[in-house]
């Protein structure tokens, strides 16, 4: 069973992770993990904190001479941005953890519960999930995201569309979006927003490409592969909605549009994907495909009305150091996160102590799906 556990505050000196069940004989390059905690760490309108951090792995253990030993990994990434003075948080944030956390754990203030609701916690899951695109890769897997809407300002280059054949050369655009001119306009939307001390939000497209027909399951709800996508996603700090294929533009057709038919030659196959890959809570051996909305940061520097924890008086948000937009950013988690998922489901399928085995496991199923 593929499982892994983060620990770590935004201000801490270290993040922590532990990944658990990763097969005996994967290579583990860290120059390719390291890259993606790079990308998490771009983006247009992001804050100054990311020209301090500069994130890097270091494997404790679990990996031998880069190969994986089946034992657990354990890892740390170095905090950079440490030394400020942290006050205590009571004029809490709209929008963010601050008031329901501290009244859950009965803090006099918020700073215990923001330094671990902070989006910094998602540098481990971009470097276990690398980990996992590196297992994924193996069997020809790839995973890819880019930016469609950014405040009111919306790209109409989607999957739905065919125009995203460039998805590799997306990480070359500020906000890693694929049409330039609504780019142009986006960053000029999140300068508007910087000058009004605002925040934006958005909405990025997620791809799966060569994910085989099987993961996930209809028998049970917990082992659905869209509610799977769907919880982990919506795990993301910052993640408000989520939707799969069509998503809520299905409403809009009758089922003689929506559903994608079958065909065959030389094994089954659609024209049309509009499930978005999965049907009945199983991959359906088509691109699993979709989008998750990313709301507002809640930390503005024109902050929201709020009331003070010690005084109950009403008064105005605290500010901490914050991101303008940072979809970018969580469009590389997302991709983590969907990795994650993929491989907990591809052990589950072809399960195995070793790569050699799973890779075995794989060829005669792929091989029995060749004959049906």
């Amino acid at each position: 069973m593929l499982r892994f556990l983060t620990a770590g505050e935004s201000h801490g000196e270290n993040l922590i992770g532990i990944i658990e069940g990763m097969p005996q004989g994967l290579y583990i390059d860290e120059k390719y993990i390291n890259n993606e905690l790079k990308r998490r760490q771009k983006g247009y309108g992001r804050s100054s904190r990311m020209a301090i951090e500069k994130d890097e792995v270091e494997i404790l253990s679990g990996v031998n001479k880069n190969y994986t030993t089946g034992n657990p990994i354990s890892i740390i990434i170095e905090n950079r941005g440490t030394n400020i003075d942290l006050v205590e948080i009571t004029k809490v944030r709209p929008g963010h953890a601050d008031l329901p956390g501290t009244l859950k754990y009965n803090h006099k203030g918020a700073r215990n519960v923001l330094e671990r609701a902070s989006a910094r916690e998602t540098a481990m899951r971009v470097a276990l999930g690398g980990m996992c695109k590196l297992f994924l890769k193996e069997f020809d897997i790839e995973i890819y995201s880019h930016i469609i809407q950014i405040g009111n300002i919306k790209s109409e280059i989607n999957y739905y569309n065919g125009e995203i054949e460039n998805l590799k050369e997306v990480d070359k655009s500020p906000l890693r979006v694929l049409d330039k001119e609504m780019e142009v306009l986006m960053i000029e939307e999140i300068e508007k927003a910087k000058a009004m001390g605002d925040t934006l939000g958005g909405v990025m497209e997620v791809i799966g490409i060569n994910i085989p027909v099987g993961l996930g399951s209809h028998a049970h709800w917990d082992r659905k592969l869209d509610g799977k996508i769907a919880g982990g996603i919506l795990s993301i700090p910052g993640i408000k909605a989520i939707e799969i294929g069509l998503g809520f533009s299905g409403a809009e057709n009758p089922g003689s549009n929506f559903h994608d038919e079958i065909y065959y030659n030389n094994g089954f196959y659609r024209k049309t994907n509009n499930a978005g890959g999965i049907e009945g809570g199983i991959s359906n051996g088509e691109d699993i495909v979709f989008r998750a909305m990313m709301k507002p940061i809640p930390t503005l520097k024109k902050p929201l009305k709020t009331v003070d924890l010690e005084s109950k008086e009403s008064t105005v948000a605290q500010f901490e150091r914050s991101d303008v937009c940072a979809v970018p950013s969580a469009s590389i988690v997302a991709e983590s996160v969907l990795a994650y998922i993929i491989m907990e489901e591809f052990l589950i399928k072809f399960g195995g102590d070793s790569m050699e085995e799973i890779k075995a496991n794989y060829r005669n199923y792929m091989e029995v799906l060749e004959n049906r």
